[in-house]
């Protein structure tokens, strides 16, 4: 089988994998967040964090609470870093203290579902922290997304009120029934592939090519691998992520990894058709996320195929930065996926990757991360270009928009406007700001068209909640620590408040009965509308950075 059968065999069963399990899961996660029967693990829980599971919330309340959770995970997560050399299971080796700076980042990086690294997970995290701390954030980070999510989901579905149900039943529920017993199994199926699990600080023993002993340090790696990708959290246990043989050992693992990160938000758009009670509107949402998922992953598959760009037109030339047991295509899906979605994780080294295909993970992460996205914020990323699609389509025709019964006023654009916007904003300032100053360009790897698409990349992929990087930029500085950390930041909790604030505007309207001036928002017409007002919105704010960076760098 030649290469590119390859890839689209490998890409076919992926496909076909996400469509078995769309319905049952999507049906899964919608008794999971419907049902109002809570279990005795649950009630637990419940009286542990002083929370009231009868009591409903609305959007102000909720937001305060998914601030305060937060809060309370950056500041537990900071110091207990900075502690870490007093604790049991620490590692040993001297110089590897976190600084202030560090730590700051890293807290920030997890609780906001980012997972953005600028240290080596094997020497500078102990295993305490990583499983205690780190892979804690993993679930519930995760967790608060879907939790948004659903908020947004139930502003749809009720009328005339404010209450958009209660954050900590959300949280708790998508902690307990949906991460864990997944992750749970497929910790298992990873350890079966070859993934290690145990508590060995430096006593891996690899065999070198020269014939000679390596000491690598071992960790309860499965266990967090599981959830790095089902949460699309993407932190690795080693500093190489999924390119490292002890996280990723196959190249059947590597279909598990990017099958994890994409099974739940592509699920969850049938959680959404349910509750909103018409499963042909979650097919339309699916298939926008489906159809630019499929073509980023065609576009990014070709570009690096076929050689072009930053490496030179050599036979081989592309497995640069590339894992030989995976190839040049798998990697290429892998990368696709991984900034399609917020996960981040990497089996490749995005630096590596000619003009056009690192454009491509570019472009990904700018379009929001909707197609699918990260677990929770892709679905409420792309109900806001939805919402922005039928506004246009009611301008186009002179009429008020309406979505699923809701009438979309000018507070609700307004909202959905803002939403957009910020991340954008962040974005390109953050950017800027750095490339002016002398001292945070040394930071870069390479020079020109290249080191400016380094910059871009960590502000888009902070920005955005990614945490993947082009590689090639130094970013533990005291500057690119703390700017990218309030990146991270204004980019998750900004654009949080204002879907809460969305959910609540549209859970006080009443229901607008559909009429013959009423856009059909399930049929192809409307999933075409969507994908190119998403596209179009992405190129109208960031194509003159991309022209700077990748693709000047691609006609050069």
């Amino acid at each position: 089988m030649d290469t590119t059968s390859a890839a689209v065999a490998f890409v076919a069963s992926l496909v076909l994998a996400l469509a078995l399990v769309h319905v049952p899961l999507g049906d899964y996660m919608f008794r999971v967040y419907t049902g109002e029967r809570h279990t005795r693990a649950e009630r637990v829980i419940y009286r542990l964090v002083g929370a009231r599971p009868e009591v409903e919330m609305t959007w102000p309340v909720y937001a305060r609470s998914v601030l305060a959770f937060s809060a309370v995970g950056v500041l537990f997560l900071f110091f207990f870093q900075l502690a870490q050399g007093h604790l049991p299971l620490r590692l040993s080796e001297p110089g590897t203290e976190m600084t202030a700076d560090l730590a700051w980042n890293t807290a920030v990086s997890f609780v906001t579902n980012t997972n953005w690294q600028n240290y080596s997970g094997e020497s500078t995290q102990g295993h305490l922290v990583q499983m205690a701390g780190l892979a804690v954030q993993n679930f519930v980070s995760a967790a608060v997304g879907m939790a948004v999510a659903v908020a947004l989901v139930r502003g749809f579905v009720r009328r005339h009120t404010g209450e958009l149900g209660n954050f900590w039943v959300d949280l708790v529920r998508g902690t307990v029934r949906i991460l864990l017993p997944i992750a749970f199994v497929f910790a298992i199926v990873l350890i079966a592939g070859g993934v290690i699990q145990n508590f060995q600080l430096n006593e891996q023993l690899a065999q070198t090519v020269g014939g000679g002993a390596e000491t690598i340090t071992g960790g309860p790696v499965a266990s967090q691998e599981a959830v790095k990708l089902l949460g699309t959290n993407g932190g690795g246990f080693y500093n190489a992520n999924s390119a490292h043989p002890f996280e990723n050992p196959t190249a059947w693992t590597n279909w598990v990894q990017i099958f994890l990160l994409l099974v739940i938000a592509f699920s969850l758009p049938r959680t959404f058709g349910r509750m909103v009670g018409s499963r042909k509107q979650g097919y339309a949402i699916v298939a926008v996320m489906g159809a630019i998922a499929l073509v980023s992953v065609t576009l990014t598959n070709l570009f690096q195929l076929q050689h072009h760009g930053t490496v030179p037109s050599a036979v081989g030339a592309s497995m640069e930065g590339v894992e030989q047991r995976f190839g040049v295509a798998n990697s290429a899906t892998f990368a696709a996926a991984t900034t399609l979605t917020s996960t981040g994780a990497v089996d490749s080294f995005h630096d590596s990757y000619t003009s056009l295909g690192g454009a491509m993970t570019l472009f990904n992460m700018q379009l929001g991360e909707i197609a699918p996205g990260g677990t929770g914020s892709g679905l409420y990323g792309m109900l806001v270009v939805a919402i922005i699609t039928v506004f246009v389509a009611g301008l186009m025709v002179g009429r008020t928009p309406e979505y699923l019964g809701k009438k979309i006023t000018p507070r609700e654009i307004k909202l959905a406007a803002a939403y957009f916007l910020v991340t954008p904003l962040i974005v390109l300032v953050g950017t800027a700001v750095s490339m002016a100053m002398p001292g945070q360009r040394a930071s870069m790897l390479n020079s020109g068209p290249h080191g400016l698409s380094e910059v871009l990349y960590a502000f888009t992929s902070a920005a955005n909640n990614n945490g993947s990087a082009f590689a090639g930029l130094t970013g533990n500085t005291e500057w690119f620590n703390t700017a990218l950390g309030l990146a991270m930041v204004f980019g998750r909790f900004l654009p949080l408040i204002f879907v809460l604030a969305l959910a609540g505007a549209l859970a006080r309207q009443g229901y607008t009965p559909t009429s013959a001036g009423t856009l059909p928002t399930h049929r192809p017409q409307f999933v075409g509308m969507v994908v190119g007002v998403a596209v179009i919105l992405v190129a109208l704010t960031f194509l003159p950075a991309l022209a700077l960076g990748p693709l000047a760098e691609g006609i050069h």
